[in-house]
């Protein structure tokens, strides 16, 4: 099969289109045809050697998320999939390839609405997004929340999530062009982080009272805003660290507003855990995407033999949404 093999550590020019062994499905595994792929920052951290895949993935193959059919099942697979089914989800890696590998219950029928180049912008920030305002910072319909990078992949897909539950948005982004787009997603008050202070907004714009949850991608230089932006007992979800990851914390402004801190990370959980976020989102998100409530944003489509333009989309920062690679 052919896939998107890192060679050695570094940029664009590490990976190269290659010819690998096709694997065999084990035990509870499904193995997925490929059709198309999103591409995440992750993958460029793990071509850099900063982001090891876990252990029983392949390392040298990034891709954390597809959509297919499946193509072949393990011995042990008990479950509704059949062969020739639409499936999505997630992976600890390998995803960059025309099939992959995962558990029967980590594939999620795709919704008869979506083709492949849409379903693949979903799974790693929809779930993503929805385990960090729901099952992380407890997420309640009418609540406030402030959601930086908003027009990122996980960003608008907090956004809708939010959104539908009846909450209101607030959200950050360097570039003014961004925030409109996100405004037609659902985003209610959009600030501009290069020239607005966004916890003086936000306290302005809420009287006072602040956000009840903050789903932040971008670490340290936000940490101090975040912590005067959240209402008392509010949660600040932190999901990136694109900003960096080291910086002083007020404990007294913790101690004071009651306010819980919580990191989260997908790729890292046992297999257990991922199952369980990959079923409530199945559960809860899926009808939204197949009612049209919420959808996959797609910022640009590459063939396979355009990857290096598709990791250079990505890392130039200047897409909304996904990029996808078609297979």
């Amino acid at each position: 099969m052919k896939a998107i093999v890192i060679t050695k550590p570094g940029g664009t020019e590490s990976l190269e289109l290659l010819e690998v062994e096709r694997p065999e499905p084990r035990g509870e595994q499904v193995r997925v045809r490929v059709r198309a792929s999103g591409l995440n920052r992750a993958d460029l951290m793990q071509a850099r050697g900063s982001y090891p895949a876990p252990p029983g993935v392949p390392s040298n193959i990034p891709g954390l998320e597809f959509a297919g059919e499946v193509d072949a099942l393990g011995p042990d697979v008990t479950g509704p999939l059949r062969i020739g089914d639409r499936v999505f989800g997630i992976v600890g890696g390998g995803g960059q390839a025309e099939y992959v590998l995962c558990h029967e219950r980590m594939a999620v029928p795709i919704p008869s609405n979506l083709d492949f180049e849409q379903a693949a912008a979903v799974p790693e920030v929809f779930l993503t997004a929805h385990d960090a305002l729901e099952t992380q910072g407890g997420i309640k319909p009418g609540q406030r929340v402030l959601i930086h990078a908003v027009g990122s992949g996980v960003g608008s897909a907090a956004l809708q999530i939010a959104h539908t539950m009846g909450c209101q948005v607030f959200g950050t982004s360097r570039t003014a062009e961004k925030l409109e787009l996100a405004k037609e997603l659902g985003l209610d008050v959009g600030i501009h982080s290069n020239t607005e202070d966004f916890a003086e907004a936000i306290l302005r714009e809420t009287g006072g009272e602040g956000v009840h949850v903050v789903i932040d991608h971008i670490g340290a230089p936000v940490l101090e805003g975040n912590l005067n932006a959240l209402s008392t007992q509010g949660v600040l979800v932190v999901v990136g660290l694109l900003g960096g990851g080291s910086a002083s914390v007020d404990l007294l402004q913790l101690l004071r507003k009651r306010i819980r801190l919580v990191g989260t990370t997908l790729r890292a959980r046992p297999l257990e855990e991922k199952i369980a976020v990959t079923q409530c989102f199945a559960e809860r998100v899926v009808p939204w995407l197949a009612r049209g409530l919420v959808r996959p944003i797609v910022d640009r489509v590459f063939g396979l033999d355009d990857f290096r333009a598709a990791q250079a989309r990505l890392e130039s920062n200047r897409g909304f949404g996904k990029v996808i690679l078609r297979f």
